[in-house]
């Protein structure tokens, strides 16, 4: 494809050199290192770069052009293209590049603080219960049409979505579900993107190391659904329950299926109204009714909590938008009988359970408990600590989230990164503190973990809470091996338990 050809629509400060706007484009890179002969190279700042810095060696390796939205410097050959947003420009230019991929496989973009996972998990699962080939992108792993790739970010960069979309495209797919984080949708990742269906789980206190305030990482998220670039949603699946749904903007021609538990949706909005009727929450999994419009019919799921039934009613918002039966839904819902780090049993023949869920907020934390409160355990022992180098103000936060609700709290190390471990845990004990509920800490996770599984009786609930899917502990030096699920397992047997022996 000519380069102008790519670049079309892109907004410019510079006109496109005339002895390379015929050219055709071989590839595109943000990553110096990925440039081959032909590609374009697009130059904007990351967490820890700023990729104008290697502009040289992406035009020494061949680059047609360097494409940023600064002015050329220390250049010494090829092409620069200024744009005013280069993480912007990159998106427009990758959609054209791949042929607009976005206007033929449907799109589930699901955002919110807590549940982005779950949500897209079911709905994936849905979409694959009703014959479709898809693609999911998320926090635990990425999926392409029934292979599973690694995850990198929560939400990549533009590029890689739709460099992803035309590789579904091409194996016959018709469907990807993505994690829409509010970083992505602050950095443009997402930007210049058809949505076929944009999903709101709920909204409470998180990254605002990142956004600063409430408001600015409320304004991320509305991005979704009144978006910079490009049409907004078709359709919307949003949980009418979280105070903040009611704040978000919607696009006129955008059609809302508002979901909630036992009580009409708000009113005054259009598009259907989901509501779980009669919800049995118990130890095997939920039971409920689903009611949408007057017609409903009866789900079952091997999830379990109140905050699931939440989750797989924004899927099944999600797949009615599709046009999925009933009896898909159910499909769908009986496929995905579990997701990795949420609420997740660690079993080896214990007469008490023991679970790890990547609860990281005061507000994901007290969901998690909540969860196993409702399963009337003896005690509730609930393991947690706090992130390094983010937001301080919710460590104390969580610390009363886990003081109110827990009967017995283990305060340890979570990923400290860069900061002083125990700096991270004195901010915990500030809320922890406030409540007499009896606690440990231990800023040695593996040892914590271990501590917390001694201590469970018969009957009791032990949460290990923070880390979930993470299969590393970033410490200052670095990254190392590190899972929840496996130490667990790991303690349980040092004591005496297998089920493999059993």
């Amino acid at each position: 494809m000519r380069l102008e050809k790519v670049l079309e629509g892109v907004p410019l400060v510079s006109k496109v050199p005339a002895e390379v706007a015929n050219a055709d484009v071989r590839g595109i890179a943000y990553d110096s290192r990925k440039v081959e002969p032909g590609y374009l190279f697009f130059a904007f700042a990351g967490a820890k770069a700023d990729g104008a810095q290697f502009a040289n060696a992406a035009l020494e390796k061949g680059a047609l052009a360097v494409i940023a939205d600064r002015a050329s410097f220390g250049r010494s050959q090829g092409s620069w293209v200024q744009v005013s947003h280069a993480r912007e420009a990159l998106a427009m230019a990758a959609r054209n590049f791949y042929g607009r991929p976005d206007q033929r496989v449907a799109v589930t973009a699901v955002t919110g603080t807590n549940g982005k996972t779950t949500s897209t998990m079911l709905i994936d699962s849905m979409l694959r219960a009703a014959g479709k080939t898809t693609a999911l992108v998320g926090t635990i792993e990425y999926r392409m049409a029934g292979e599973v790739r690694g995850a990198v970010n929560t939400t990549p960069e533009s590029l890689d979505l739709f460099r992803m979309f035309h590789e579904l495209e091409e194996l016959g797919g018709t469907h990807a579900t993505i994690e829409a984080s509010s970083h992505a949708l602050d950095l443009g990742r997402i930007y210049a993107m058809e949505v076929h269906t944009a999903g709101f789980t709920n909204f409470t206190r998180d990254h605002l190391d990142y956004h600063q305030t409430m408001e600015a990482y409320f304004a991320a998220k509305q991005l979704l659904f009144t978006p910079r670039s490009g049409p907004p949603p078709r359709f919307a699946a949003i949980n009418a329950d979280d105070e903040a749904a009611g704040r978000l903007d919607l696009a006129a021609e955008t059609q809302a299926y508002w979901y909630g538990i036992e009580k009409k949706a708000q009113a005054g909005r259009r598009g259907a109204t989901l509501r779980a009727e009669a919800v049995e929450s118990t130890f095997q999994g939920l039971r409920f009714t689903l009611d949408v419009e007057g017609r409903r019919f009866p789900l079952e799921s091997k999830l379990v909590g109140r905050i699931n039934v939440y989750n797989i009613l924004l899927a099944c918002g999600a797949a009615l938008t599709y046009g999925l039966t009933e009896e898909q839904i159910q499909k769908g819902l009986t496929n995905l009988q579990s997701v990795p780090g949420r609420f997740e049993r660690v079993e080896e023949g214990q007469p008490f359970m023991v679970v790890v869920d990547y609860a990281h907020t005061d507000d994901a934390l007290r969901n998690v408990i909540t969860v196993a409160r409702g399963m009337k355990p003896k005690r509730v022992i609930t393991l947690f600590g706090c992130g390094g180098d983010r937001d301080r103000s919710k460590r104390p936060l969580m610390g009363m989230a886990a003081g109110e609700l827990s009967d017995y709290v283990i305060l340890t190390s979570d990923n400290p990164r860069s900061e002083d471990p125990l700096a991270i845990m004195n901010d915990a004990l500030v809320g922890l503190r406030r409540f007499d509920t009896p606690y440990a800490a231990e800023p040695d996770r593996e040892r914590a973990i271990r501590k917390a599984i001694e201590t469970a009786d018969q009957g009791d609930v032990v949460i290990l809470a923070g880390k979930g899917h993470e299969t590393y502990q970033v410490l200052k030096d670095g990254p190392i091996p590190f899972d929840d699920r496996e130490v667990a397992q790991r303690v349980l047997r040092s004591i005496g338990y297998d089920r493999a022996s059993a």
